[in-house]
């Protein structure tokens, strides 16, 4: 006899977990995308997502890049925000007792520098904080020390810069890697070599968009980064080739905008996903996701999310 959809749903299991934290599901909000999580309270239940990723944070504040720094692509969105952010400190004291005062919310503080230095002192200030449940690390930028090349596109940097950040870290290291390199395999490897408790991918893919009347770049800074659902076979194949590589957990991400997308990604490799330009068309994109998923899983007959991660079918 087939069980009824609400007994169904009771016993249907969205729990995930990674690197030592429960999430009541595998849905997470993206970093760069959800502010700082306080600003989504009014509109999206935030209980009812696995968690949320704040803003990068960097050691002292930042102004970020001149406009224009967004712009709308065919599917997708290009953004040169440079990382603007309150610093560390200011998140400390402004930011994180207001989350704390949300119940059965998982925080994730992202943390960014321009050299291992600023990575070093930008995560001892934030250990000072309570209520965060891990650090990602963003390995996209340019590292000054060694003449602008990026921290993940260049496997000796990556190495030292998450050692770095593991040595000094009182909490889980997520290492968040960028697309925009030769073999994503390899810097996933080098990561979990170094330290990371798990790995999130993938970031934006560098592209520009030019005005032809204008014969100006649409955006000020000339390149941005790409997001939305144009990147997402390409995410998905990167996220397959890393979790292949690897034995800690990978949490996806890359232009996912409905409950097919997440399973797609958990079938994949990925332990959890990451949903960020999803947010800018519809802001409660992350809490109906959730829902969606939660139908799916019904009507597909699956008991546990969790079950679905690597189950992808090769004939």
């Amino acid at each position: 006899m087939t069980a009824s959809p609400a007994t169904g749903a009771r016993n249907l299991d969205l729990s995930v977990s990674f690197a030592g934290i429960s999430l009541k599901n595998p849905v997470i909000a993206a970093s760069g995308t959800f502010g700082y999580g306080i600003e989504f309270e009014d509109v999206v239940h935030l209980d009812k997502l696995g968690g949320f990723v704040v803003k990068g944070l960097s050691k002292e504040p930042m102004a970020g890049n001149p406009p224009p720094r967004l712009y709308e692509t065919a599917a997708g969105m290009l953004n040169a925000i440079g990382l603007q952010n309150i610093g560390a400190r200011a998140f400390l004291d402004e930011k994180l007792p207001k989350l704390r005062g949300l119940k059965n919310v998982v925080v994730f503080a992202n943390v960014f520098g321009y050299t291992r230095e600023d990575y070093e002192h930008t995560i001892q200030i934030l250990n000072e904080g309570e209520g965060i449940a891990a650090y990602e690390l963003n390995v996209s930028c340019p590292n000054t020390e060694q003449g602008g090349i990026q921290f993940g596109s260049d496997p000796r940097s990556l190495d030292e810069v998450v050692n770095t950040a593991k040595r000094i870290s009182q909490r889980p290291l997520i290492v968040k890697l960028s697309p925009n390199v030769t073999s994503i395999a390899q810097m996933a490897h080098v990561a979990q070599e170094a330290g990371a408790d798990a790995i999130s991918l993938v970031n934006t893919f560098v592209a520009m968009a030019i005005d032809a009347e204008t014969r100006k770049p649409r955006i000020a800074n000339v390149t941005a980064g790409l997001s939305g659902p144009a990147i997402k076979p390409i995410a998905l194949r990167m996220v397959y080739d890393a979790a292949k590589a690897v034995k800690i957990p990978v949490i996806g991400m890359g232009g996912i905008s409905t409950a097919a997308d997440i399973v797609e990604f958990i079938l994949a490799g990925a332990a959890a996903v990451q949903i960020g330009t999803a947010s800018y068309w519809d802001p409660v994109a992350t809490e109906k996701i959730v829902g969606e998923l939660e139908t799916w899983c019904l009507e597909h007959n699956v008991e546990r999310v969790a079950s679905l991660t690597g189950g992808m079918v090769m004939e």
